[in-house]
């Protein structure tokens, strides 16, 4: 019984039709908020509302059920306790004044898209695990609207008090600064009394560290979280399909294989890097090594060197290779001259 109902819930059908009904909880919670709508079809929404967490009651219930005799394993899924909270809510028997507590879990359903759906779970999930480094990221910017607050204030006080009188007013314009909301007003505003060279200089700087060097730290510390967050995706699938079929599935075989190429890629093209530095004294080192490793399996002519020719390291193993399947007792030398 247990299998026919994991079954049921691993079925792509099953899936998009909650799928469908998240985003019909979602239709509905937005036509209860128009009054017009509520006293014309006011009955038949909340029925609506009734029908749509009977079916979340019902698929939280099976997949509880999916897990036989231990249900306490569906909490072991992060997303599936993040699901049972908003049903929770929905079923809390709140009213008059936590009636809005209420309204927001219907509204807060659906959430539940990001858990029905992969490529949302990786955004939130690499979200999630990039706040620790953004965090130092925003200590660094604060500490950046700090210090210009402050030098604002002394250069520009006197002449803008409306935008730089003082410390607080200093750091919200530089807010509306770094958002280039309206900016430029300030500016204008700001080069009447003060000379153009000194307010060019400062609100430039500004934009250039605050939002263009700021932003791009926090861009590219989402995308090196998202590709971390694919990975661990990745393994735990993996770890998963061999936990309940004893073997990983062949998409997850190639993934496997192609992030190993990709590392591989990445290493060679650091080496290719490095030696491209190194001085002709030590690339000739590089390939006497290369050409004694050829000697010692078994002679052959020697190739040249793979660094100045761009060759790689396979057409010093095949220069062995040939070198071995010359005639029996033909030194390489030899069959060279000969």
């Amino acid at each position: 019984m247990a299998q026919r109902i994991k079954q049921l819930v691993a079925a792509k059908s099953f899936h998009h039709f909650i799928v469908a009904v998240i985003v019909l909880a979602g239709v509905v919670a937005g036509l209860e908020t128009s009054a017009a709508l509520m006293q014309t079809h006011g009955a038949t929404l909340l029925a609506l509302d009734k029908i749509i967490l009977a079916i979340f009651i019902l698929e939280a219930a099976l997949k509880m059920a999916a897990h036989g005799r231990k249900p306490w394993r569906y909490f072991a899924d992060g997303w599936n306790v993040f699901d049972f909270l908003i049903v929770v809510l929905c079923v809390l028997p709140v009213g008059g004044p936590f009636a809005a507590v209420l309204r927001l879990a219907r509204a807060l359903r659906l959430l539940r898209l990001v858990s029905a759906l992969p490529k949302l779970q990786l955004l939130v999930g690499a979200l999630l695990k990039s706040l620790s480094a953004m965090g130092y990221v925003s200590l660094l910017l604060a500490l950046l609207f700090y210090i210009y607050a402050v030098a604002g204030v002394h250069l520009f006080g006197p002449a803008s008090g409306e935008h730089f009188g003082t410390l607080p007013t200093a750091l919200l314009t530089l807010f509306r600064i770094v958002t280039l909301d309206n900016w430029g007003d300030i500016f204008n505003e700001v080069v009447q009394h003060v000379p153009a060279v000194k307010v060019a200089i400062y609100f430039v700087t500004f934009i250039v560290f605050g939002t263009m060097i700021i932003l791009n730290l926090f861009i590219g510390i989402i995308l090196n979280s998202m590709s971390e967050m694919h990975e661990e995706i990745e393994e735990r699938d993996r770890a998963r399909h061999e936990k309940e079929t004893g073997a990983a599935t062949l998409e997850d075989e190639f993934r496997l294989l192609e992030r190993q190429m990709k590392e591989l890629q990445e290493q060679t093209a650091s080496l290719r890097r490095r030696c491209a530095g190194e001085s002709p004294a030590r690339r000739v080192e590089i390939r006497r090594a290369g050409a004694s490793r050829v000697q010692r399996h078994g002679g052959g002519a020697l190739r040249p060197d793979p660094i100045d020719t761009g060759q790689t390291l396979p057409a010093i193993a095949q220069s062995g290779s040939a070198a071995t399947q010359s005639p029996a007792g033909m030194h390489p030398a030899s069959s060279r001259t000969g």
